[in-house]
């Protein structure tokens, strides 16, 4: 029968492909991957096993609360790297489980979570 492995790629509508990729590549660090000739203009980057897929959008709309997350070993430091990037970080927030999370926000807006799992 079906089984899902997991999520191979999240794909973002952008309207500004440039800005997007650099903030993507150079200041989150995601690698860029080759990506085929499609019809829709767009970069993809690696981040770990998963993917991340900009496309560009004329209209990137998107619903108050939608985002992904990116799975971090250590919060605190990424929180220094994204600050030290000068990108706006909220207040790191402990959940019930133990994990730890905080949100930024991208170039066209998207809100991106970062998610650091319980301590074993």
């Amino acid at each position: 029968g079906m089984q899902i492995t997991g999520v191979q790629h999240v794909s973002i509508n952008v309207t500004d492909l440039e800005r997007a990729s650099d903030f993507y590549h150079n200041k989150l660090g995601l690698e860029t991957l080759p990506r085929p000739a499609l019809a829709v203009e767009g970069i993809w980057l690696a981040a770990g096993a998963q993917e991340v897929h900009l496309v560009v959008s004329d209209d990137p709309t998107r619903a108050p609360g939608q985002h992904f997350a990116f799975g971090v070993t250590d919060l605190d430091a990424t929180i220094a790297r994204l600050e030290s990037e000068e990108i706006k970080v909220s207040t790191p927030i402990d959940i019930p489980n133990g994990a730890r999370q905080c949100f930024i926000k991208d170039t066209e807006g998207n809100l991106l979570e970062f998610n650091q799992p319980p301590r074993g």
